[in-house]
Parts: structure tokens; C-alpha cells; sequence
């Protein structure tokens, strides 16, 4: 009985997963996704963690450089919406709140969560070197929650180890606010398995372009992103071989940039100042 039970559960999973599978598409690459989960689920598990984060953080609420990211975040954010109503996804970002951060750590690192909580790290702001980098950086990461990507790396790792319904995550959540900071990390953290390494890669082109477009819409000459990309790769360090690596090769990365980079003038001569 047991094992009828599991068998019902997982073709019910998989007809789901099916259903959303036919129904999402990314805005802008119009990208097929693989979503098992109500993305409200993910924005909750977001904002706790990012309260989390923020709690223990250096959070670094003045100067030039916190008021450049919160500057660029706003600039962005208010593009983004606008892109979204005029091409009918307004819904995508109902329940969205935006919040913009830098932390005082040497970690060259920014990342946004579902729902629009970003975060800076001062260590990335000596390669942004001004406003058009860090808006190079900020139209990425922001990308990573419009595409919700998120929820599709929680949903592939759910798939994959044969776990609950979203519903019975969501409860999980309510229940223990410490599932927040677990889910936000399967959600935004490396995967441990050459699929989901992959699938980052995937997430990874998909905001370079996305974000790209997204700094042109705001006013931000995109034609920097190359340069910015080459400072980010000039760091040092060993590099992974790319089957073993959570972004594209660094040639793969300026290449497609570089293709997408007419397009993204266009907008930016449409939007400039």
C-alpha cells in the first residue's frame, strides 16, 4: 500500500510539474520552466532569510557607495516594472518588495532573492569601479528573481529527491522560520550535482542577457558589461573546468555578450538621458 501511495504521489508530481512546465515562460527569452512550487512559497522563505542575513550582517546604511546601490537598485527596479506592465506580466511582481543593501564584507559577491531583496558586498564594489558597473551587476542579479530561478533550482532538487508538494514546504515554513534560510539556500546556493551545476550555467546566460536589457531600459550604457566581465575574470584564482563550474567559461560569457550588445544599444539610445 505504502508503495501505491508513493507511486500516486510521484505521477501526480509529475503531471503538475507537466502542467506548470507547459504554462511558465521566462519574460524576454521566453524560456520553458520547470516550477513545482507557488513562487509566493519562495518570496516568504526570502524575506526570512533576508531578515536573517541582514540581522547579522554589516549592513553599511550611508555613504557614497550604499547610496550608489540603492541609487542603481530603484533606477532598475523602476525600468523592470515598467517593461513588465507594458508586456503583460505585471502579476509576476505583485508580491514583490525591493529592498537594496550593501554589506561590508570582502567577498566579491551580489545576489538577489525571489521577491526583490538584493544585496551588495563591499568587495565587489572596487570592480564596479562606478554607477554603470554596478548597474551591470544589479540588472544580473535582479534578472535571477524576474526569470525566477530560484524557484526552479528548489523545484529541480525537490524533483530530483522525490520530496513534498510546495503546499507542504510553504507549511514548513510557517511552522519553522529556520526552513527559510534552508530553502533560500537550495534556492541560491551551488548545486552539488553536474545537472544542477548545468542548470546554473543555464540561469547564468539567462541573466547576462536579461540583465543586459534590463540596464539599457534604466539609462546604463551596456556597452560596459564586457569591461566590467573582464575585470571579474582578471581576479585570479583557479578556475574549475566548465562541466564542474556554476557560470559559463569567461570566452563563452563575452562572446554572447558581445551578440547581444546591438540590441542593447538600441534600448539604451531609446533611454538615455
Amino acid at each position: 500500500m505504502k508503495k501505491l501511495n508513493s507511486r500516486k504521489g510521484l505521477v501526480a508530481v509529475i503531471l503538475i510539474s507537466a502542467f506548470v512546465y507547459a504554462c511558465s515562460k521566462v519574460p524576454m527569452t521566453g524560456r520553458r520552466q520547470f516550477k513545482l512550487l507557488p513562487e509566493s512559497t519562495l518570496i516568504e522563505a526570502s524575506s526570512l532569510s533576508y531578515s536573517q542575513v541582514l540581522d547579522t550582517a554589516n549592513v553599511i546604511r550611508t555613504g557614497a557607495q550604499a547610496e550608489m546601490v540603492k541609487r542603481v537598485g530603484n533606477n532598475i527596479a523602476t525600468a523592470v516594472e515598467k517593461y513588465m506592465r507594458e508586456n503583460g506580466y505585471e502579476d509576476r511582481l505583485s508580491e514583490f518588495s525591493w529592498e537594496f543593501n550593501l554589506i561590508g564584507d570582502n567577498s566579491v559577491n551580489a545576489w538577489c532573492m525571489s521577491g526583490g531583496k538584493v544585496a551588495f558586498y563591499t568587495g565587489i564594489m572596487p570592480i564596479c569601479k562606478d554607477e554603470t558597473g554596478v548597474a551591470v551587476v544589479m540588472g544580473h542579479e535582479i534578472a535571477h528573481a524576474i526569470a525566477r530561478h530560484g524557484n526552479e533550482r528548489v523545484s529541480q532538487s525537490l524533483a530530483l529527491q522525490g520530496l513534498a508538494t510546495g503546499l507542504d514546504l510553504a507549511l514548513l515554513i510557517k511552522q519553522q522560520p529556520e526552513a527559510a534560510r534552508q530553502v533560500a539556500n537550495m534556492a541560491f546556493g551551488a548545486g552539488g550535482q553536474l545537472g544542477m551545476l548545468a542548470f546554473s550555467r543555464k540561469h547564468e546566460s539567462e541573466s547576462d542577457e536579461m540583465g543586459l536589457m534590463f540596464m539599457a531600459m534604466a539609462g546604463y550604457n551596456p556597452s560596459e558589461a564586457p569591461a566590467f566581465w573582464d575585470r571579474m575574470n582578471s581576479i585570479g584564482g583557479q578556475r574549475p573546468p566548465v562541466m564542474l563550474s556554476t557560470h559559463p567559461h569567461p570566452e563563452t560569457r563575452q562572446a554572447e555578450l558581445k551578440k547581444m550588445l546591438p540590441k542593447a544599444m538600441e534600448i539604451y539610445n531609446q533611454n538615455k538621458n
